[in-house]
């Protein structure tokens, strides 16, 4: 690579998790690449840890759609709208409605949410976000086949995976079959035929949501939500499944049970991806700790460090550390963040190309924090078409802020009170006002005037 602009594409390595190696992607179909990424379940506002992979998986969104073309991208990211948990918040927060009007009470409003914090951070929609309860006949589907394959079996009340059935089930997360626990939201019952075998379908009652199916009126458990979402826009086999570290047992692990065996396949997803995971201020999120935070907070209230955070910065700061590492999430970062994108030009891509150390970077497992440093230097180089064309690779471009008349006079004011200062020698005085405008969005560039030499100084509005 030449480091210049339009250079070709390099390879593109992932980390697989599946194998625990960094190896070149290869699609199954350079003409249609498809990937599936775990969505949230809606019955509450998405917290910062959420926003980690929503944020991740959409700069890979973003590179494959350079390298590959994006109409040749397909990316599907669920929404689970079925759950207990979701039953739970219908009944504590609308007790005056029916079972049914209050739970899509609760996912229609979550769900709006959590699409317009996600745009709010400055990720591209999804090619396609399937509901779950658009997707029952297809579950059921799948349940049958696993049936008639010999992978599952009913027992008071429920279908259950046997996971004795399948010979190499636990390939994902490296867990002995004899060491593990039972999946989440299930106990174990003296029903199973092995204490780690999970629901595909269990009966609702008469004031639970519930479709018909072979096995009587009834709901999908947790994982068999996602096989059926992803086989059916995506295929029996595709390329690339992500999600937080924190799916990778049960739920991924039980998904591509369901799948390889309801198909015949020898894998679920070529290419398994996750994030790290997420502290903030040196301490797991909980709301017992005092440290949970939703997006929806940072955007618009002043519960964190006393004030509302911008979506770029947010976004920025997230990709500050590489996806695979632990990020601690605090406010000194967010700050950082913001001192850095202050300081870069909002500028026009025009035709321009992304830059071949930024592309480098994002190629190499999609290391950011490479990616980003390259981005940094490019804004100081002046190619600011380039450097935008690179920045939005990253999803991270600022945008040309609009400024009324009123505010462009206070800041032409405070500009001019500086440079009076500076004639006065009143160094200290003259930063604060600079700092202060920086810390607003406010950039200020020094020169001098051509025919007179005096100082002179212009200012630029970076968001």
């Amino acid at each position: 690579m030449d480091g210049q602009p339009g250079s070709p594409t390099p390879e593109l390595k992932l980390y697989n998790t599946l194998t625990r190696e960094k190896t070149a992607f290869a699609p199954i179909d350079p003409q249609n690449v498809r990937m599936y990424v775990c969505g949230p379940t809606v019955y509450d506002f998405a917290h910062i840890g959420n926003a980690r992979p929503v944020i991740v998986f959409d700069v890979l969104f973003r590179l494959l759609n350079h390298v590959y073309g994006g109409d040749r991208v397909t990316y599907a990211r669920n929404i689970t709208d079925v759950d207990d948990k979701i039953n739970a918040r219908a009944l504590r927060d609308y007790p005056g409605l029916s079972l049914n009007e209050a739970i899509r009470a609760v996912t229609e409003k979550t769900e709006k949410q959590f699409l317009d914090d996600a745009k709010s951070l400055g990720c591209l929609e999804p090619t396609v976000q399937p509901r779950a309860t658009d997707n029952i006949a297809q579950m059921i589907e799948i349940i049958e086949k696993l049936i008639a394959n010999g992978h599952a079996y009913t027992a008071a009340g429920e279908v259950l995976f046997d996971t004795k059935s399948m010979a190499d089930y636990g390939q994902l997360s490296k867990r002995n079959l004899d060491e593990q626990q039972a999946g989440a939201r299930i106990a174990v019952d003296a029903h199973k035929k092995s204490p780690g075998d999970f629901v595909l379908w269990k009966l609702s009652s008469e004031s639970e949501p519930g479709w018909e199916s072979p096995w009587g009126r009834g709901r999908p458990g947790w994982h068999i939500e996602c096989s059926a979402m992803s086989g059916r826009y995506l295929g029996d086999v595709f390329d690339i499944h992500g999600g937080g570290l924190d799916l990778i047992f049960p739920h991924h692990e039980n998904e591509i049970a369901q799948s390889r065996c309801a198909h015949g396949t020898k894998v679920m997803a070529n290419v398994w991806m996750h994030n790290g995971f997420l502290q903030v201020e040196g301490r797991k999120m909980s709301k017992s700790e005092g440290n949970f935070v939703t997006i929806y907070e940072l955007l618009h209230t002043e519960k964190f460090g006393g004030r509302q955070w911008p979506g770029d910065v947010l976004r920025l700061a997230m990709l500050m550390t590489h996806y695979r590492e632990p990020i601690d999430f605090s406010i000194k970062r967010l700050e950082e963040a913001e001192r850095l994108l202050a300081k870069w030009p909002a500028a026009d891509a025009a035709d321009a190309q992304p830059d071949a150390a930024v592309i480098n970077a994002l190629a190499d497992d999609l290391n950011t924090v490479a990616a980003i440093q390259a981005l940094h230097a490019l804004a100081q180089s002046g190619d600011h078409a380039t450097f935008a064309a690179s920045a939005a690779l990253l999803g991270v471009l600022p945008e040309k802020a609009e400024i009324d008349e009123a505010v462009a006079i206070e800041i032409d004011r405070r500009v001019k009170a500086r440079l009076e200062l500076l004639k006065a020698k009143n160094f200290a005085e003259a930063d604060k006002i600079r700092d202060t405008l920086l810390a607003e969005g406010i950039q200020l560039k020094d020169g001098k005037d051509s025919a007179t030499g005096e100082r002179v100084t212009k200012w630029e509005v970076k968001r």
